[in-house]
Protein backbone atom coordinates (compact mmCIF):
# COMPACT_ATOMS: atom_id res chain seq x y z
CA UNK A 1 0.00 0.00 0.00
CA UNK A 2 1.45 3.37 -1.05
CA UNK A 3 0.87 6.71 0.61
CA UNK A 4 0.94 10.00 -1.27
CA UNK A 5 1.63 13.33 0.33
CA UNK A 6 -1.37 15.68 0.41
CA UNK A 7 -1.38 18.30 -2.34
CA UNK A 8 -0.50 21.71 -0.94
CA UNK A 9 -2.65 24.69 -1.82
CA UNK A 10 -1.21 27.59 -3.75
CA UNK A 11 -2.06 29.89 -0.84
CA UNK A 12 -0.02 27.87 1.67
CA UNK A 13 2.98 27.89 -0.67
CA UNK A 14 2.80 31.66 -1.14
CA UNK A 15 2.44 32.17 2.60
CA UNK A 16 5.63 30.13 2.97
CA UNK A 17 7.30 32.22 0.28
CA UNK A 18 6.53 35.58 1.89
CA UNK A 19 7.47 34.17 5.32
CA UNK A 20 4.44 35.41 7.23
CA UNK A 21 6.03 34.37 10.53
CA UNK A 22 8.62 37.15 10.07
CA UNK A 23 6.06 39.97 9.77
CA UNK A 24 6.22 40.76 13.49
CA UNK A 25 9.59 42.39 12.74
CA UNK A 26 7.86 45.06 10.66
CA UNK A 27 4.66 45.34 12.71
CA UNK A 28 6.36 46.06 16.04
CA UNK A 29 8.07 49.33 14.91
CA UNK A 30 4.89 50.50 13.17
CA UNK A 31 2.81 50.02 16.32
CA UNK A 32 5.51 51.60 18.53
CA UNK A 33 5.29 54.69 16.31
CA UNK A 34 1.50 54.66 16.61
CA UNK A 35 1.58 54.37 20.41
CA UNK A 36 4.00 57.29 20.59
CA UNK A 37 1.56 59.29 18.48
CA UNK A 38 -0.98 59.00 21.30
CA UNK A 39 1.06 61.51 23.30
CA UNK A 40 1.09 64.13 20.50
CA UNK A 41 -1.20 67.07 21.34
CA UNK A 42 -1.96 68.15 17.77
CA UNK A 43 -4.26 66.67 15.15
CA UNK A 44 -3.76 62.95 14.52
CA UNK A 45 -4.79 61.29 11.28
CA UNK A 46 -5.62 57.77 12.50
CA UNK A 47 -7.51 56.96 9.29
CA UNK A 48 -4.13 56.53 7.57
CA UNK A 49 -2.81 53.99 10.08
CA UNK A 50 -4.38 50.91 8.38
CA UNK A 51 -2.60 51.96 5.18
CA UNK A 52 0.67 52.26 7.12
CA UNK A 53 0.23 48.67 8.28
CA UNK A 54 -0.58 47.48 4.74
CA UNK A 55 2.41 49.31 3.25
CA UNK A 56 4.75 47.86 5.86
CA UNK A 57 3.51 44.33 5.18
CA UNK A 58 3.84 44.80 1.41
CA UNK A 59 7.38 46.13 1.76
CA UNK A 60 8.36 43.25 4.03
CA UNK A 61 6.77 40.66 1.72
CA UNK A 62 8.45 42.24 -1.30
CA UNK A 63 11.83 42.16 0.42
CA UNK A 64 11.44 38.50 1.36
CA UNK A 65 10.39 37.45 -2.15
CA UNK A 66 13.09 39.43 -3.98
CA UNK A 67 15.68 38.20 -1.49
CA UNK A 68 14.60 34.59 -2.10
CA UNK A 69 14.93 35.05 -5.86
CA UNK A 70 18.43 36.56 -5.82
CA UNK A 71 19.75 34.25 -3.10
CA UNK A 72 18.58 31.30 -5.20
CA UNK A 73 20.02 32.69 -8.43
CA UNK A 74 23.37 33.45 -6.80
CA UNK A 75 23.60 29.97 -5.29
CA UNK A 76 23.42 31.20 -1.69
CA UNK A 77 20.25 29.24 -0.97
CA UNK A 78 20.71 25.50 -1.33
CA UNK A 79 19.21 22.32 0.10
CA UNK A 80 21.64 22.50 3.02
CA UNK A 81 21.06 26.19 3.74
CA UNK A 82 18.88 27.15 6.70
CA UNK A 83 17.90 30.61 5.43
CA UNK A 84 15.23 31.58 2.93
CA UNK A 85 11.70 30.27 2.53
CA UNK A 86 12.69 27.08 0.69
CA UNK A 87 10.06 27.47 -2.04
CA UNK A 88 12.62 27.88 -4.82
CA UNK A 89 15.05 25.26 -3.60
CA UNK A 90 12.08 22.90 -3.22
CA UNK A 91 10.83 23.72 -6.75
CA UNK A 92 7.47 24.80 -5.35
CA UNK A 93 7.36 28.06 -7.35
CA UNK A 94 9.00 29.39 -10.49
CA UNK A 95 11.84 31.84 -9.70
CA UNK A 96 10.63 34.50 -12.14
CA UNK A 97 7.15 34.41 -10.66
CA UNK A 98 8.56 34.95 -7.16
CA UNK A 99 10.55 37.96 -8.40
CA UNK A 100 7.56 39.43 -10.23
CA UNK A 101 5.27 39.13 -7.21
CA UNK A 102 7.97 40.71 -5.04
CA UNK A 103 8.25 43.68 -7.43
CA UNK A 104 4.44 43.88 -7.51
CA UNK A 105 4.43 44.17 -3.70
CA UNK A 106 6.91 47.06 -3.87
CA UNK A 107 4.89 48.73 -6.63
CA UNK A 108 1.62 48.49 -4.70
CA UNK A 109 3.39 49.81 -1.61
CA UNK A 110 4.62 52.81 -3.63
CA UNK A 111 1.13 53.53 -4.99
CA UNK A 112 -0.44 53.42 -1.53
CA UNK A 113 2.41 55.58 -0.25
CA UNK A 114 1.37 58.36 -2.62
CA UNK A 115 -1.61 58.89 -0.30
CA UNK A 116 0.89 59.67 2.47
CA UNK A 117 2.78 62.04 0.15
CA UNK A 118 -0.42 63.89 -0.67
CA UNK A 119 -1.30 64.17 3.03
CA UNK A 120 2.12 64.74 4.61
CA UNK A 121 4.26 66.19 1.83
CA UNK A 122 7.39 65.34 -0.13
CA UNK A 123 9.30 63.99 2.90
CA UNK A 124 7.06 60.91 2.84
CA UNK A 125 8.15 60.25 -0.75
CA UNK A 126 11.79 60.26 0.33
CA UNK A 127 11.08 57.90 3.26
CA UNK A 128 9.11 55.54 1.02
CA UNK A 129 11.76 55.43 -1.70
CA UNK A 130 14.50 54.75 0.88
CA UNK A 131 12.45 51.88 2.30
CA UNK A 132 11.64 50.30 -1.07
CA UNK A 133 15.20 50.61 -2.41
CA UNK A 134 16.51 49.26 0.89
CA UNK A 135 14.23 46.24 0.57
CA UNK A 136 15.08 45.54 -3.08
CA UNK A 137 18.84 46.02 -2.83
CA UNK A 138 19.09 43.84 0.29
CA UNK A 139 19.81 40.92 -2.05
CA UNK A 140 19.14 42.41 -5.49
CA UNK A 141 21.41 44.75 -7.43
CA UNK A 142 24.27 45.82 -5.17
CA UNK A 143 23.22 43.12 -2.67
CA UNK A 144 24.37 45.07 0.37
CA UNK A 145 23.73 42.11 2.68
CA UNK A 146 26.56 40.30 0.84
CA UNK A 147 29.07 43.10 1.50
CA UNK A 148 28.71 43.34 5.29
CA UNK A 149 26.25 46.26 5.22
CA UNK A 150 23.16 44.28 6.17
CA UNK A 151 23.39 44.87 9.93
CA UNK A 152 23.69 48.64 9.85
CA UNK A 153 21.15 49.21 7.06
CA UNK A 154 18.56 46.84 8.56
CA UNK A 155 19.02 48.64 11.89
CA UNK A 156 17.97 51.95 10.32
CA UNK A 157 15.34 50.60 7.92
CA UNK A 158 13.42 48.40 10.37
CA UNK A 159 14.10 50.44 13.47
CA UNK A 160 14.12 54.24 13.28
CA UNK A 161 12.76 54.57 9.73
CA UNK A 162 9.62 52.52 10.42
CA UNK A 163 8.94 54.00 13.86
CA UNK A 164 9.52 57.57 12.65
CA UNK A 165 7.55 56.92 9.45
CA UNK A 166 4.53 55.56 11.31
CA UNK A 167 4.59 58.46 13.77
CA UNK A 168 5.00 61.02 10.97
CA UNK A 169 2.08 59.69 8.91
CA UNK A 170 -0.22 59.94 11.94
CA UNK A 171 0.98 63.27 13.35
CA UNK A 172 2.70 65.07 10.47
CA UNK A 173 5.81 65.90 12.49
CA UNK A 174 9.30 64.55 13.10
CA UNK A 175 10.42 64.08 16.70
CA UNK A 176 13.91 63.55 18.08
CA UNK A 177 12.43 61.71 21.07
CA UNK A 178 10.61 59.29 18.74
CA UNK A 179 13.92 58.64 16.97
CA UNK A 180 15.53 57.81 20.33
CA UNK A 181 12.70 55.48 21.37
CA UNK A 182 13.11 53.60 18.09
CA UNK A 183 16.69 52.61 18.96
CA UNK A 184 15.95 49.52 21.12
CA UNK A 185 13.69 48.20 18.35
CA UNK A 186 16.53 48.75 15.89
CA UNK A 187 18.97 46.89 18.14
CA UNK A 188 16.73 43.84 18.39
CA UNK A 189 15.74 43.65 14.71
CA UNK A 190 19.47 43.77 13.90
CA UNK A 191 19.98 40.96 16.40
CA UNK A 192 17.59 38.81 14.34
CA UNK A 193 19.69 39.27 11.20
CA UNK A 194 22.95 38.89 13.10
CA UNK A 195 21.74 35.65 14.72
CA UNK A 196 20.99 34.30 11.25
CA UNK A 197 24.43 35.36 9.99
CA UNK A 198 26.21 33.98 13.06
CA UNK A 199 24.59 30.59 12.52
CA UNK A 200 25.52 30.70 8.81
CA UNK A 201 29.14 31.85 9.12
CA UNK A 202 30.54 28.70 7.54
CA UNK A 203 27.86 28.42 4.86
CA UNK A 204 28.18 32.10 3.91
CA UNK A 205 31.96 31.84 3.71
CA UNK A 206 31.67 28.85 1.37
CA UNK A 207 29.21 30.86 -0.77
CA UNK A 208 31.55 33.89 -0.83
CA UNK A 209 29.04 36.00 1.10
CA UNK A 210 30.58 38.67 3.30
CA UNK A 211 28.64 39.46 6.46
CA UNK A 212 29.77 41.20 9.61
CA UNK A 213 29.56 37.80 11.32
CA UNK A 214 32.05 36.03 9.06
CA UNK A 215 34.36 39.05 9.06
CA UNK A 216 34.66 39.30 12.84
CA UNK A 217 34.43 35.53 13.38
CA UNK A 218 32.42 33.41 15.77
CA UNK A 219 33.68 34.86 19.06
CA UNK A 220 33.36 38.43 17.83
CA UNK A 221 29.86 37.63 16.56
CA UNK A 222 28.84 36.31 19.95
CA UNK A 223 29.94 39.58 21.55
CA UNK A 224 28.01 41.58 18.97
CA UNK A 225 24.87 39.56 19.66
CA UNK A 226 25.20 40.21 23.41
CA UNK A 227 25.76 43.90 22.69
CA UNK A 228 22.66 44.24 20.50
CA UNK A 229 20.35 42.46 22.96
CA UNK A 230 21.65 44.16 26.10
CA UNK A 231 21.71 47.59 24.43
CA UNK A 232 17.94 47.36 23.92
CA UNK A 233 17.41 47.07 27.70
CA UNK A 234 20.08 49.59 28.65
CA UNK A 235 18.70 52.20 26.24
CA UNK A 236 15.19 51.82 27.67
CA UNK A 237 16.48 52.22 31.23
CA UNK A 238 18.44 55.35 30.22
CA UNK A 239 15.37 56.84 28.51
CA UNK A 240 13.22 56.16 31.58
CA UNK A 241 15.81 57.92 33.79
CA UNK A 242 15.90 60.86 31.32
CA UNK A 243 12.07 60.97 31.33
CA UNK A 244 11.92 60.26 27.59
CA UNK A 245 9.98 57.07 28.28
CA UNK A 246 7.44 56.54 31.08
CA UNK A 247 8.33 54.35 34.06
CA UNK A 248 5.97 51.74 32.62
CA UNK A 249 8.52 51.10 29.86
CA UNK A 250 10.47 49.03 32.38
CA UNK A 251 7.89 46.32 31.66
CA UNK A 252 10.28 45.25 28.89
CA UNK A 253 12.40 43.65 31.63
CA UNK A 254 9.78 40.86 31.66
CA UNK A 255 11.23 39.74 28.32
CA UNK A 256 14.67 39.10 29.82
CA UNK A 257 14.27 35.31 30.38
CA UNK A 258 14.08 34.40 26.65
CA UNK A 259 16.86 36.92 25.97
CA UNK A 260 19.12 35.24 28.50
CA UNK A 261 18.21 31.81 27.13
CA UNK A 262 19.12 32.92 23.59
CA UNK A 263 22.42 34.38 24.75
CA UNK A 264 23.27 31.14 26.54
CA UNK A 265 22.57 29.21 23.32
CA UNK A 266 24.78 31.62 21.38
CA UNK A 267 27.58 31.25 23.94
CA UNK A 268 27.76 27.50 23.23
CA UNK A 269 27.71 27.84 19.42
CA UNK A 270 30.42 26.10 17.40
CA UNK A 271 31.21 26.62 13.72
CA UNK A 272 31.23 22.93 12.90
CA UNK A 273 28.02 22.18 14.77
CA UNK A 274 25.21 24.72 14.42
CA UNK A 275 22.43 22.26 15.18
CA UNK A 276 21.84 23.75 18.64
CA UNK A 277 21.31 27.23 17.18
CA UNK A 278 19.51 26.21 13.98
CA UNK A 279 16.43 28.17 15.14
CA UNK A 280 18.25 31.05 16.85
CA UNK A 281 17.06 33.63 14.31
CA UNK A 282 13.41 32.64 14.89
CA UNK A 283 13.91 32.61 18.66
CA UNK A 284 15.50 36.06 18.45
CA UNK A 285 12.53 37.24 16.37
CA UNK A 286 10.19 35.91 19.06
CA UNK A 287 12.16 37.84 21.67
CA UNK A 288 11.98 40.99 19.51
CA UNK A 289 8.20 40.55 19.34
CA UNK A 290 7.81 40.07 23.11
CA UNK A 291 10.05 43.05 23.92
CA UNK A 292 8.23 45.23 21.39
CA UNK A 293 4.80 44.12 22.59
CA UNK A 294 5.70 44.97 26.19
CA UNK A 295 6.97 48.38 25.08
CA UNK A 296 3.73 48.98 23.16
CA UNK A 297 1.63 47.94 26.18
CA UNK A 298 3.69 50.19 28.46
CA UNK A 299 3.11 53.21 26.22
CA UNK A 300 -0.62 52.47 26.04
CA UNK A 301 -0.86 52.09 29.84
CA UNK A 302 1.08 55.35 30.34
CA UNK A 303 -1.30 57.17 27.99
CA UNK A 304 -4.43 55.80 29.68
CA UNK A 305 -3.13 56.77 33.13
CA UNK A 306 -1.88 60.20 32.04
Amino acid sequence: MTHTLPQRSSLSIWLQAIRVFSFTASMIPVFVGAMLALFYNGYKNWELFPLVILCSLLMHAGTNLVSDYYDYKKGVDSENALGGSGVLVGKLLEPKKVLNVGIACFTLCFIIGLVFVQTRGINMLYLGIIGILGGYFYSGGISYKFIALGDIIVFWLMGPLMVIGSYFVITGIFSEEVALVSMPIGFLVTAILHANNLRDIKHDSDANVRTVANIIGLEGSKLQYYFLVLSAYISVIIMVVMDILPIWALLVVLSLPPAVKNMKSISKAQLENTKDISMIDIKTAQHHFLFGLLLIISLLVAFILS
